[in-house]
């Protein structure tokens, strides 16, 4: 399962995020894959597309980072897998 992991970064300071970022690496335990991330010009927020089949993988990645940003956690299916499935029903 796909989700979209929206990071807040306290104080808008990303530079404690990415030393620990440098230092340490994501910090995530395996089976949870990291896809992707995109970050706002304003370093208000971070989006990641991370993939696993274990909710609690997410848990685990987030007490790592928590001290550093507060995380939203929002499941996602590929837009291409949801038109498959509504088709039939048009």
């Amino acid at each position: 399962m796909q989700f979209m992991v929206i990071e807040r970064f306290k104080n808008r300071d990303p530079k404690p995020i990415y030393r620990r970022l440098r230092d340490q690496g994501r910090m995530q335990p395996e089976g949870l894959k990291y896809i992707g991330s995109w970050i706002e010009a304003n370093f208000d927020r971070c989006f990641q597309l991370m993939e696993c089949d274990d909710a609690r993988l997410l848990q685990q990645w987030i007490a790592n980072w928590s001290d550093l940003m507060e995380f939203e956690i929002v499941p996602v299916v590929p837009s291409a897998e949801v038109r498959e499935a509504i088709e039939p029903l048009l």
